[in-house]
């Protein structure tokens, strides 16, 4: 919105710095903290007083003493990190059809997770809302996404194709309604895929925010390059129009991550919760595809990639040796694999400092898929 009073630059010379995504990238980053600091106190109060805290009722999750440490303390912080980027890219970001569709995307799964977690906490129901109807509204959230960006000339072309990492050219084009459906199927898959993940890693106090700002960043660039036809032509990547705008989203997402950070760290005075967790990954999975990344975020989101994958082989080989001898096994002492190192005497601080640091290696690994094709 203040972009538009680039045009004004005629009055007051500095108003030109409006017209840099760098520039509003960084405002944005800067504004997303300072909403997040400022309202950071008066939300926790809240979530205090309505007793919106979180509850281990099961022991599915296996028998932690640190869990019970927690009980009662305030979840559905995602809205802290929803307001924060919300309101700072719509002050800093030039409207276009890619940052309709992020926020889009942003706010009705924040949605959605509020009603889980609302169920939850408030209705003391134990799983929330049920699997079929959290995939209802996310199909539906992915089907208007879709259909939205297929609507619109600049990026209906850009959207039918499928780049990897370290080659030059895409892969396949979609088209026709089998291309639409399989692209719909692939965009599905990161949204849901990527919510869930960090849903599972959000157990530690800051493990999920903190991988989440480097995956943040890392997209951020990548956004700037891909909507800068001298970068993406230097790099030999797509250019896609207009997504360098999604860069002050990013931004915006890496600022209200560090103010939630704040009040997230051990000991956690807020949790995010499935308000946070299913809103951050879908974001994510769909900037991913709209900045023609998406398999890069296999690579730049390899902490949470490994933490789905821990929880699938550790069901899997429980049922397999169930069947196969009897008893189920374990393949990990706990899962997600965060908690196995718990369970190996690591404390909690340790796990998530080197969770972290490998969140920042496959970050920059990530970045080197940009200059290797």
């Amino acid at each position: 919105m203040l972009s538009y009073l680039a045009d004004y630059e005629s009055w007051f010379g500095p108003l030109r710095l409006l017209r840099f995504i760098t520039f509003r990238t960084l405002m944005g980053a800067g504004t997303a903290a300072l909403i997040g600091f400022v309202l950071g106190p008066w939300l926790i109060h809240r979530l205090r007083v309505l007793k919106f805290g979180q509850h281990y009722d099961d022991d599915r999750t296996g028998d932690l003493a640190v869990r019970f440490d927690k009980k009662n303390t305030p979840t559905m912080g995602g809205l802290l990190i929803f307001l924060s980027v919300f309101l700072s890219t719509v002050l800093w970001a030039r409207p276009n059809i890619w940052i309709m569709v992020a926020l889009f995307v942003f706010a009705a799964l924040t949605a959605v997770g509020f009603r889980d977690d609302y169920l939850k906490v408030v209705r003391k129901s134990r799983d929330g809302i049920s699997s079929r109807e959290k995939m209802f509204w996310q199909t539906l959230i992915t089907v208007i996404a879709l259909v939205a960006l297929l609507m619109e000339p600049v990026s209906a072309a850009k959207i039918r194709e499928l780049w990897v990492p370290f080659l030059k050219q895409p892969v396949w084009i979609f088209a026709g309604w089998l291309g639409m459906f399989a692209l719909f199927v692939m965009m599905f898959l990161w949204v849901v895929g990527f919510s869930n993940a960090i849903n599972l890693t959000d157990g530690l106090d800051g493990l999920a925010v903190g991988c989440t700002i480097t995956v943040a960043l890392v997209y951020g660039i990548m956004a700037y390059a891909a909507g800068n036809t001298f970068i993406s032509d230097y790099l030999l990547i797509s250019f896609v129009p207009g997504t360098g705008e999604l860069a002050v989203i990013c931004g915006a997402l890496v600022g209200a991550g560090l103010s939630f950070l704040w009040f997230n760290s051990h000991p956690a005075e807020v949790f995010m919760g499935d308000t946070g967790s299913l809103a951050l990954g879908g974001l994510i999975g769909m900037i991913a595809f709209m900045v023609q990344q998406p398999f890069t975020l296999i690579i730049v989101g390899g902490v949470f990639v490994a933490e789905a994958c821990s929880v699938m082989i550790q069901v899997g080989f429980f049922k397999y040796t169930r069947r196969r001898h009897g008893e189920g096994r374990r393949f990990f002492l706990m899962a997600p694999v965060h908690h196995h190192f718990q369970k190996r005497g690591w404390p909690e601080t340790k796990v998530v400092a080197r969770f972290w640091i490998i969140s920042l290696i496959c970050a920059l690994a990530g970045l080197g898929t940009l200059k290797l094709r």
